[in-house]
This record gives C-alpha cells, sequence and structure tokens, in this order.
C-alpha cells in the first residue's frame, strides 16, 4: 500500500503526541467496553501493548 507523500511531512514530535492522545483515550475507554462486553479484555491488553510498542519505536527514532 502506498503511502501519500505528505505523509513524510509530519514532524516525529507530532506523530508521538498523536500516539500518546491515542493511549490516553483508549486507556479511559477500554475498561468501559471490556464491562460493558463489548471488547475482552486479552483484546483490549493486547491492543494497548501493539500501541505502547508505536510509541516506543517512534521515541527511539527520536533520539537517533
Amino acid at each position: 500500500m502506498a503511502l501519500p507523500e505528505d505523509v513524510a511531512a509530519v514532524p516525529l514530535a507530532d506523530q508521538i503526541a498523536c500516539v500518546e492522545r491515542e493511549l490516553a483515550f483508549r486507556a479511559r475507554v477500554y475498561p468501559r467496553w471490556v464491562a460493558d462486553k463489548k471488547m475482552l479484555q486479552a483484546t483490549a491488553d493486547r491492543e494497548m501493548l501493539r500501541m505502547s510498542a508505536v510509541l516506543a519505536t517512534l521515541k527511539l527514532e527520536q533520539v537517533r
């Protein structure tokens, strides 16, 4: 899948801030979704882990 050319124009700091906001959002809503049986706890855990890995990768890239 080809990415639009303007993706490269998004600063790394903005990408990190976006992922941090997404993690905060998920931390707020996933417990409710699990309680309401809209999401399994295992799925919530896996998705949080994956997004945390994205954040870690971006932060590693930032210090290079």
